[in-house]
């Protein structure tokens, strides 16, 4: 059954009014943040974090505001949509429509709890640890809202038996659906079948091919029409596929079998990373400060960079020492410097060389 599977999941849990609704990926933040807020509570009750249980609440707070949500969008723009960024800056606001990434989330949260753990007079380090316990949980439902928005689906597959198609992949200009000009919209008409939809799409066809050729000037009123028009037509469509069968058969013969990478990243960079992760806290519940922190950042990145082989990638790769990397894969090459850093800094820290050096708090 997978083999054919459509992806037809509404992102939208609760539409209030047309411009206000609630969103499995605003809602997955809030679920991550809330389990984040009682398992380090947890570890501060028992001793295994430097901050105290009652300040976990505020900690979360910030730590959300100031270093996931900033750090994850400016990242994200900054590092995959430069383009759409000179086209539309305001785009930048609108975090309901996706768009967060994880290097940029993880910079953003080094950044605020160093200056955090230094107004508090804590160990940043030890800060960092308690928070790499409980990040791959939030890392796990983003992916998991990212399925569910069939966004960031993975590379074509047609051998693959649990392989999926993504609606989404036919309005993207890097893809194998998306590369044709009119491809989108002959799916569209396709489904359509001469109905409610036809009028609708008329003008969208008109312009598709200035746009995906790059000739529609950047940051020209013409641009964003389309883009706004375009995104319309998007959601149209995909309710469309949600909500009639004949619809989905039709979009579906213009789509490729892709992994459902989304899943596998859920698995392996959320799930599996905490479950190690938290292990090694119960097991070594003296380990210098630092540890934790360095095997996130090594274990990140080695899962990022494998499951990157399944992911299409978002902008195109990058050339480095004779290889071909993805943006995903290059930028966790450093983190893996970065987390080796922190062990030996750990261990240059303890005395007698010992990791499991028990380090008092002051």
């Amino acid at each position: 059954m997978l083999a054919i599977y459509v992806h037809d999941l509404n992102p939208v849990i609760v539409e209030i009014t047309e411009s206000i609704k609630l969103r499995w990926y605003g809602f997955a933040y809030l679920i991550a943040f809330v389990v984040g807020y009682f398992l380090l509570k947890w570890l501060a009750d028992k001793k295994l974090w430097v901050l105290p249980g009652k300040v976990v609440g505020d900690f979360i707070a910030y730590t959300a505001v100031c270093g996931v949500f900033l750090g994850g969008r400016i990242g994200n723009v900054l590092i995959y949509q430069r383009q759409e960024l000179m086209d539309d800056p305001l785009m930048i606001f609108r975090v309901w429509e996706g768009g967060m990434a994880s290097h940029g989330g993880i910079l953003g949260v080094m950044i605020f709890t160093f200056f955090y753990a230094r107004h508090k007079k804590v160990s940043w380090t030890g800060l960092g640890d308690g928070l790499s316990v409980v990040a791959p949980l939030g890392i796990m439902f983003g992916r998991l809202a990212n399925f569910i928005n069939g966004e960031l689906y993975g590379r074509v597959d047609k051998g693959y038996v649990w392989a999926m198609q993504f609606p989404n992949a036919l309005w993207d200009k890097n893809t194998v659906e998306g590369q044709s000009p009119n491809l989108a919209q002959a799916a569209a008409a396709r489904a359509d079948k001469g109905g409610e939809y036809t009028e609708y799409y008329n003008d969208l066809i008109k312009g598709s091919d200035a746009y995906f050729d790059g000739s529609m000037p950047k940051g020209s009123a013409e641009l964003a029409e389309y883009q706004e028009l375009s995104s319309h037509k998007i959601e149209m469509l995909n309710k469309a596929v949600r909500e009639n069968p004949d619809v989905k058969e039709a979009v579906a013969h213009f789509l490729e079998p892709r992994y459902p990478s989304q899943l596998f990243q859920a698995a392996l960079e959320g799930f599996s990373l905490f479950l190690i992760l938290f292990i090694v806290r119960m097991k070594f519940p003296k380990l210098a400060y630092g540890v934790l922190t360095g095997l996130f950042f090594i274990f990140y990145a080695i899962f990022r960079i494998s499951m990157e082989q399944f992911r299409e990638p978002e902008i195109a790769n990058i050339n480095w020492l004779g290889s071909e990397w993805t943006m995903g894969q290059f930028l966790s090459l450093f983190m893996i410097l970065i987390g080796l850093g922190f062990i030996v800094k750990a261990k240059l820290g303890v005395k007698k060389g010992s990791l499991l050096h028990c380090t008092q708090q002051k």
